[in-house]
């Protein structure tokens, strides 16, 4: 009789744990499939891709990109707030882009852009520990400075280089790339076309005139790049300069020079140029010319100044010499200043506020234009 009930005993346990193991079986195949679901979903987060940035090598990136840096490019930011339509994923940028942002209309029109951190760069040199600090997941940086790829190799960064040279200063086609390249990045989207082959317009309407005007017909132009604290640089060949003057119909009076080239008045008086246009780089203005109040340097019979021609450069997103979010409006302006008469149909105000309705959903005033055509001195490099 008490063998029956131990029997009976251990067949009821037998039983039960079998109830037990089925639940269990089923419960871990669930927890497996959701398990299996999770880590797709991790791998779909962390996933990479790869793209070829403007140095020509492929760089591994985030698929899903939260933050970026924009280090040694400093008119970046602004085709980025292009592209994107907003400052979104911008956690880093280079004091330089700050000052002029802050005194531009890209911190009107995306007012958040001056929050973003700009205290990794000290004496414009990256401190990789602040850098570290704002966690990128990759960083855009000028393609010539191959110190802060290493830097940002050796840190474990992704960087991707964006070049001011792929074009060879064209501004038009430097423009065009770094889109491209944004597209690579983000996804290409028909807005990014558009504004794209607006530029390319921009540049073949102006050429199909500039090409045709005799070389006696074109003036002497000067670009004062950057002036101050004694140096007097200009655009030479091999700069952004040199690209606007010729393709707007002048001739670059520092033609035979390269790149960013320093000079002296004795030259200037040699060269005596018709117009000169001062870049948001440097504080002197035009009426310091006008007023010859510059010590050291005597502007006051050069034929620009004689003639009151000596322009700022405008002011817009960003500063309107090198390649920005504005460049198809700095060819435009530059066109009309320097041959008046073959461009006289370009109503500059109208293209202005044409374009910055169309491409940042912006409602230019009069007064708004005044100041982007009058930038201010503290706009300049610091």
């Amino acid at each position: 009789m008490r063998l029956k009930k131990l029997l009976a005993l251990v067949l009821c346990v037998s039983l039960v744990g079998g109830i037990f193991v089925g639940c269990s079986g089923s419960e871990t195949k669930e927890n497996k499939e959701v398990s299996e679901n999770t880590d797709n979903n991790s791998e779909e987060t962390k996933g990479t891709k790869i793209i070829t940035d403007h140095t020509g090598e492929q760089i591994e990136i985030p698929e899903k990109i939260n933050r970026i840096v924009i280090s040694s490019l400093w008119p970046l930011p602004s085709v980025y707030c292009l592209f994107r339509g907003s400052t979104e994923g911008l956690v880093g940028m280079h004091p330089a882009s700050m000052s002029a942002a802050e005194n531009s209309y890209l911190a009107k029109v995306f007012p958040e852009i001056t929050e973003i951190d700009t205290s990794f760069v000290e004496g414009n040199e990256v401190n990789i520990e602040q850098l570290m600090n704002l966690k990128p997941d990759v960083i855009f940086y000028s393609a010539t400075n191959k110190a802060e790829k290493e830097m940002f190799e050796s840190a474990g960064i992704p960087a991707v280089g964006f070049s001011t040279t792929i074009a060879d200063y064209n501004s038009i086609e430097t423009y065009a790339n770094w889109i491209d390249l944004l597209g690579q990045i983000f996804g290409e989207s028909e807005r990014s076309g558009e504004i794209i082959e607006y530029g390319r317009k921009v540049e073949a309407d102006i050429l199909n005139i500039t090409s045709e005007i005799p070389k006696e017909e074109k003036p002497k132009v000067l670009v004062l790049y950057n002036y101050g604290d004694g140096k007097i640089l200009t655009s030479g060949q091999g700069f952004f300069g040199h690209y606007w003057i010729e393709t707007a119909g002048g001739i670059n009076v520092a033609e035979n020079l390269k790149g960013q080239a320093e000079i002296n008045m004795e030259q200037i008086y040699e060269w005596n140029p018709d117009m000169i246009f001062i870049t948001n780089f440097s504080s002197v203005m035009p009426e310091d010319l006008y007023s010859n109040s510059i010590e050291g340097n005597d502007w006051s019979k050069v034929k620009a100044v004689v003639d009151k021609k000596v322009y700022k450069f405008p002011l817009g997103m960003y500063r309107w010499f090198p390649t920005s979010s504005d460049t198809p409006l700095c060819l435009m302006w530059l066109a009309k200043h320097i041959q008046p008469e073959k461009f006289e149909n370009i109503d500059m105000d109208k293209e202005i506020k044409d374009y910055y309705i169309k491409y940042y959903n912006v409602e230019l005033t009069d007064e708004d234009l005044n100041v982007i055509y009058n930038p201010a001195r503290e706009a300049a490099e610091k």
